[in-house]
């Protein structure tokens, strides 16, 4: 069996990214855990300094609880370079379905994400026939359509 994780994402606003990858993966805003009425309040239990704590979304989850939650990290950072690790969000279908309709799935996957605040940096095709779209979110940070 696999291992349960959280994907961590280092940003400058929380509520901006976590509002708009909520969106782009179809997940709902993370509600607070059992006994607290918010995350600020789960974070203050944990000690964590007021000064420290974002108003707005900072956490998402799978509504379906198959894919990770992800916690959006306020850090003062600047993002300097290419990601490390990057999201490939699947749109294109089954590879069984005509090159063409795969493209124009990934096309308008990539139309509604540059809807929400998303920055296309342009199709790429990789061989057999894989097509994707190259993006970053409104913070810079890259993923692919495909």
């Amino acid at each position: 069996m696999g291992v349960a994780f959280q994907l961590v994402v280092d940003c400058a606003d929380s509520d901006v990214l976590a509002r708009f990858w909520a969106a782009a993966l179809r997940y709902d805003v993370a509600p607070a855990p059992a006994g607290f009425d918010s995350w600020n309040d789960f974070y203050r239990r944990l000690g964590v300094a007021e000064e420290d704590l974002v108003d707005g979304v900072d956490r998402i989850s799978d509504p379906e609880g198959r894919g990770p939650d992800v916690w959006f990290h306020v850090v003062s950072e600047d993002k300097v370079v290419k990601n490390r690790l990057h999201l490939d969000i699947h749109a294109s279908g089954e590879w069984s379905d005509p090159f063409e309709d795969r493209v124009r799935r990934v096309d308008a996957e990539a139309a509604r994400l540059a809807e929400l605040g998303a920055t296309i940096t342009g199709p790429f095709e990789e061989g057999l026939d894989h097509y994707a779209v190259g993006m970053k979110d409104p913070e810079g940070n890259e993923f692919d359509i495909n």
